[in-house]
């Protein structure tokens, strides 16, 4: 290869890299072309030239659906962190250089988590560095799940009971079962309570999607106690309300008891687990210097507990 040839190559591989780990990472060369700024056949060309180089196939076409190859997979292993190294430069150089009153911090946590966890470290980040502008993506679940792996997040805060392969998740608070009920309920003067108390009562519960539903229904179901459950509503703050207009009972966390709730509130943890609430990142995400400095400030030993936090080994080379 010529001189000229050569540079021009080494000029256009880190496009033909970001062309690829986008659309590895939307399944889609049209919303890599979009995410991109690019048509759709450049996107196509900048792979072609990637797979040509290598000598092998990266994606596997099946009409308008594509995935990974093993080489893919593995390609994309090695070529992600350069990629977000890169992407995210300007952040990783101003926070070198101290600056870090510029940029964006995204956050994917669910509403209990926005409304109860989080509003004091924002505030404390903000004071702090006032330049970030804050994101919060009010999502739960599988949405969350959807964000962080299409790195449309920074990382997520909220509570994990199954862990997929591709994620990492690192418990920091930790909240009680408590039953609610109204102030004038027939269980409202107890100091404890018994399964068979509450299922006599209309549980209110989170939609059944989420973790909060199963968990309920498993521990009945392991001491054979038929519930039932006459309201679905999403949100702690929803379901305090109905509870205390009457319309039921439920099982929360007390990461939503509040002092001014007028409701009546039983420990439960005899029957029920405690539920840790952390952060959650998806491995081998590269992160940026204002989710760094947000998640020191809500976990000040996260970069120090051991196997939290691996680099990328781009950014190891150019220190």
């Amino acid at each position: 290869m010529k001189p000229k040839a050569a540079t021009y190559y080494k000029q256009n591989r880190l496009k033909q890299l970001r062309a690829f780990c986008y659309t590895a990472k939307s399944g889609s060369i049209s919303k890599a072309a979009e995410q991109l700024y690019l048509s759709q056949p450049s996107v196509s060309l900048q792979i072609q030239a990637l797979e040509r180089e290598l000598n092998t196939m990266l994606f596997e076409r099946r009409g308008p659906k594509i995935r990974l190859t093993p080489d893919g997979q593995a390609l994309l292993e090695i070529a992600m962190p350069m990629v977000e190294g890169m992407d995210s430069l300007r952040d990783t150089f101003a926070e070198r250089c101290g600056d870090l009153n510029s940029g964006y911090l995204n956050i994917a946590a669910g509403e209990s988590t926005i409304l109860y966890i989080l509003p004091k470290f924002l505030k404390q980040f903000s004071d702090k560095y006032p330049g970030v502008r804050i994101r919060l993506h009010n999502v739960t679940g599988a949405d969350g799940m959807a964000m962080l792996r299409a790195d449309e997040a920074d990382f997520a805060v909220g509570s994990m009971l199954d862990m997929p392969d591709d994620v990492s998740y690192h418990p920091v608070f930790e909240f009680n079962p408590a039953l609610i009920t109204p102030l004038d309920h027939p269980l409202a003067e107890r100091d404890h309570v018994t399964l068979q108390d509450i299922a006599k009562y209309d549980l209110i519960l989170p939609p059944r999607y989420l973790s909060t539903w199963g968990l309920v229904k498993s521990v009945f179901q392991q001491y054979n106690i038929p519930h039932k459950v006459t309201l679905e509503a999403g949100g702690w703050a929803v379901i305090k309300k109905y509870v205390e207009m009457g319309l039921g009972i439920s099982i929360v966390t007390d990461i939503c008891l509040e002092e001014n709730d007028r409701l009546a509130t039983i420990p439960v943890k005899e029957y029920f687990p405690t539920r840790s609430y952390g952060i959650v990142l998806r491995r081998g995400k590269f992160i940026p210097a204002q989710a760094k400095r947000f998640i020191e400030i809500l976990a000040p030993d996260f970069f120090h507990r051991p196997g939290a936090f691996k680099e990328p080994e781009i950014l190891k080379v150019v220190k």
